[in-house]
């Protein structure tokens, strides 16, 4: 007998409250279903900017994977990328390894042997385990000393623990805190600005360059932009960070304890009124007037651009998209538009959102992409025009759909003109 997938309504997860989100939303209460729907996101290794590329952020970096075949084939497909070639490096591991753990003395040999096989010398060594090591309990911090002292490079681990992704430091918060520990004192310059949370460059027509230039600020480094070792280096000359992307707070503080380089946390949105007032909030902190009518105009203009030509539109809401589902599926409903589904990971800190679309648009579904009732899920009722995601694309095969899952990063009012010029292309 066919089953029904799982939901509940924005207005019942409201009624709930944070403290009571149903185990249908909480992965670790039961099986995942890796639909291919999921399978983008599901695994720390996965496509996109998974552990293993972005442990590569740092510029002329090598990686050894150390894991048993099944984990390291599905990076066969990145190391094919021309920017990876002659990158990525594999010490497979046997059953007798994953029973004994004797591969752990093979590492630091191996790390000296990739380096001294290259014609150039690596800035950085990155060893990327898995779940394998993780139940071995295996304390990489060690096994990356003992590789340092065999090649005199800096060696640092990183993460590839899908069991560890609920838990309070996931695989993509502790690989950026690998990434940026390389980092050693240098004397502050009042006007260099880091942007911490991506592991690619924003958008170049992001309004929060011209503003921060305008503030003062001459040098703003993100890591994608850093052309090699050297100007990595130099982002320990900020003056103060801003974290663009929750999953690098941690890093932030690594900055402020070592470097003593403050930070400024703020939010990717779609809401407009609210980017113009995290960018006020943001003037008042430094002590400045941001000019950002321009900017702010722009992106109301394409709102209402698209109003126009799609007042109807019916959305559902991905989570394998640049943004917070639930955040993007309130911003859409305030511009007037109906959001019939979100498919979301459902967390505490997505109820600031749902506070409000449960008071604007109660009835919107809100289904968990990992549920296993999700095989059941039948699209033919939903009424939805129009997609955002990769996975909301997988689920209405036949609505217009527009992935939004580009490398560039959207954010700010240039985020907002931008994903509704696209939604007008489609």
């Amino acid at each position: 007998m066919r089953g029904t997938a799982y939901y509940c309504t924005v207005e019942e997860l409201q009624k709930r409250g944070r403290d009571d989100i149903p185990e249908q939303f909480r992965s670790n209460t039961h099986l995942i279903y890796s639909s291919p729907a999921t399978l983008a996101f599901n695994s720390p290794g996965a496509e996109g900017f998974g552990v293993k590329r972005a442990g590569l952020a740092i510029p002329d970096s090598i990686m050894l994977i150390v894991a048993p075949g099944c984990c390291g084939r599905n990076t066969s497909m990145i190391s094919s990328m021309p920017q990876y070639e002659d990158r990525f490096f594999y010490l497979t591991m046997d059953e007798t390894d994953i029973v004994t753990g004797r591969h752990l003395k093979k590492v630091p040999k191996a790390v000296q042997e990739i380096c001294d096989s290259l014609a150039k010398k690596p800035s950085v060594v990155m060893i990327c385990i898995t779940c394998v090591d993780a139940l071995l309990g295996t304390d990489m911090e060690r096994i990356c000393r003992k590789s340092e002292e065999k090649t005199g490079l800096p060696v640092r681990p990183c993460y590839m623990y899908a069991l560890t992704r609920e838990g309070r430091k996931p695989p993509m918060v502790h690989v950026r805190q690998s990434l940026y520990s390389l980092l050693g004192p240098k004397k502050k310059k009042g006007n260099v600005v880091n942007l911490l949370g991506f592991f690619s460059p924003l958008m170049d027509d992001c309004e929060l360059y011209g503003m921060l230039e305008k503030a003062g600020v001459k040098t703003v480094h993100e890591i994608s932009r850093c052309k090699n070792y050297e100007e990595y280096q130099t982002m320990a000359e900020a003056n103060f960070n801003l974290v663009l992307h929750p999953e690098a707070r941690f890093a932030a503080e690594d900055f402020h304890e070592k470097l003593q380089i403050p930070f400024i946390e703020l939010r990717r949105l779609y809401q407009i009124d609210k980017i113009t007032k995290q960018y006020q909030a943001l003037g008042k902190v430094l002590g400045i007037l941001f000019e950002d009518k321009e900017a702010e105009r722009t992106a109301l203009d394409a709102v209402e651009r698209l109003k126009v030509a799609k007042p109807d539109a019916i959305f559902a809401i991905g989570e394998c998209m640049n943004g917070d589902p639930f955040e993007l599926a309130l911003a859409l409903v305030k511009y007037g538009f109906q959001v019939a589904e979100i498919y979301g990971t459902l967390t505490a800190e997505n109820f600031v959102y749902l506070k409000h679309l449960s008071e604007l648009s109660p009835q919107t579904k809100v289904f968990s992409n990992m549920e296993p009732t999700m095989i059941y899920y039948d699209h033919k009722e939903s009424g939805v025009t129009t997609t955002i995601g990769k996975d909301a694309c997988y689920y209405h095969p036949d609505a217009e759909n527009v992935m939004w899952n580009e490398e560039v990063q959207p954010y700010g009012y240039a985020g907002v003109k931008h994903l509704c010029e696209k939604l007008l292309e489609v």
